[in-house]
């Protein structure tokens, strides 16, 4: 399969269409022209980009939980429940891992076994088995806008409905939702799969419907380090755009370190604005508290999700998705994500009015991450021969794209990331990337500094112990002597 970054025609749009809506027989519901209409009768409040607009307009941070369950009458009363005793801004629909994986027919079953035993059976909302008029009969419950989200690699059948059924924010993108998700789906594949969706999204913006893409910030969520993020981000962002989107939100998960993540926050956009210059796009920015291991007790785990939200909100986020303090004990009660929800809008109702001053240590990070991801993007464009779809592929092939601890075989996984001593995320090892001595010595000098401090060589233990790290109280994965 050869893929372009070149918008598809109505044709072939069409053509494969009728393949998809023919995959469960609740896609044969979608009527595009009369979910148009629908849309264009839905109130401004549940509309995702103004909302979106609005609170980038004000520098307002929103707050937006994850939530979904197998039941519609048990999920409208979750979501409820978020935003009247947790008060999110926006809300989401998590679906279910079967329907991420196109198995609708489990999906089903899940349904029933749930009627059964009057309780969730599913991790999430199985969309697509209740079909469109059952999904606007979730969005006519609630009064602010909502959101998908999943982790599917191909999501077609998925968006066709959940837009269809009233939703005005389709999460994921060919590169995020395949590498952290998948093994054995080919890039090529995905971002073929996605296009699709982007063309969609594309069709309802010429019809006047404003429908806000939201690519998948923290990937494997595993010591990120904001350039390989900030690339694939902004990737999936011109793909996007290729395919006639005209809102994005580009989304980062937290590392930890505050003066990195706000310089990752500023640069994300900064970056984004100057790569989609040719598009008339609307850009916001999104950051996801903690992604990695969360400590058991409730209150250091509320520890956790506080600085998250002061990151978010000192990096001027519009958005912040929160986590719960039960995080690493599994599926939270729905209490436990409304606690998790007020603490983050307690933090940003302190901190809405301060500033992180521009500094000489915070120029430095931010001058460092446009660097590192302009090496890697300009690599990307070179390979592809100016196609950001093509490059894309033969990036990962030859490693230039790389994300760290991914399952995907189509990932090279050579990079290793580690902390310095400050608690921002370095490269233990650059894996394929193109960068130059310059950025790699300053890396290398950074894990020295760490090294000496701690007196033990600079090591793949690191890596180990800032997994770690946060699960047990620290930032720095430090030996116990320390």
């Amino acid at each position: 399969m050869e893929i372009k970054n070149k918008k598809w025609t109505l044709e072939k749009f069409y053509n494969m269409r009728e393949e998809v809506l023919n995959q469960w027989p609740t896609g044969m519901e979608v009527d595009f022209n009369e979910a148009v209409k629908y849309h264009h009768d839905l109130p401004t409040n549940q509309v995702m980009t103004h909302k979106l607009k609005e609170a980038k307009d004000k520098g307002i941070t929103l707050i937006q939980p994850r939530a979904g369950v197998a039941l519609r009458s048990e999920h409208i009363q979750l979501l409820k429940f978020l935003r009247q005793h947790g008060k999110a801004d926006v809300l989401p629909t998590t679906i279910d891992s079967y329907t991420r994986q196109n198995k609708y027919r489990e999906a089903e079953n899940g349904i029933e076994e749930s009627r059964k035993v009057g309780r969730s059976l599913l991790n999430g909302f199985p969309a697509v088995n209740y079909g469109v008029q059952k999904c606007r009969e979730v969005v006519e419950e609630l009064d602010c806008p909502l959101q998908v989200r999943h982790g599917t690699p191909d999501a077609r059948l998925l968006a066709e409905i959940t837009i269809a059924g009233g939703f005005t924010d389709f999460e994921g993108g060919g590169i995020s939702y395949n590498v952290p998700y998948a093994k054995k789906v080919s890039i090529e594949q995905t971002i073929y799969n996605w296009q699709y969706v982007d063309r969609l999204v594309g069709l309802y913006e010429d019809h006047g419907v404003s429908i806000n893409r939201e690519p998948f910030g923290p990937l494997t969520g595993t010591l990120v380090p904001p350039c390989i993020s900030h690339s694939i981000g902004i990737i999936e962002a011109l793909l996007a755009a290729e395919q006639g989107v005209h809102n994005i939100s580009l989304g980062y998960g937290q590392c930890g370190n505050l003066i990195q993540d706000v310089a990752a926050i500023q640069t994300l956009e900064e970056l984004a604005k100057e790569y989609l210059a040719n598009y008339d796009v609307m850009l916001t920015t999104v950051f996801h508290q903690w992604m990695g291991g969360f400590p058991q007790d409730e209150a250091q785990a509320f520890g956790v999700i506080s600085w998250g939200a002061a990151s978010a909100v000192l990096g001027k986020a519009v958005k912040v998705i929160v986590k719960t303090p039960h995080e690493a004990l599994g599926v939270p009660t729905k209490e436990a994500n409304a606690q998790g929800l007020r603490t983050t809008k307690q933090i940003i109702n302190m901190l809405k009015d301060q500033k992180v001053p521009l500094s000489d240590e915070l120029e430095m990070e931010k001058d460092i991450i446009k660097k590192e991801t302009k090496l890697i993007l300009n690599k990307v464009y070179e390979l592809g021969e100016g196609d950001w779809a093509k490059g894309a592929v033969i990036g990962f092939k030859s490693g230039i794209l790389d994300v760290p601890f991914a399952p995907s075989q189509f990932n090279v996984g050579k990079i290793l990331p580690a902390r310095d001593n400050n608690g921002a995320v370095r490269f233990l090892n650059f894996g394929l990337l193109p960068f130059d001595q310059e950025i790699k010595q300053f890396h290398q000098e950074k894990l020295t500094q760490r090294a000496k401090a701690e007196n033990r060589p600079v090591s793949f233990q690191m890596v180990v112990d800032d997994i770690y790290a946060i699960s047990q109280g620290m930032l720095v994965g430090r030996p116990n002597s320390i």
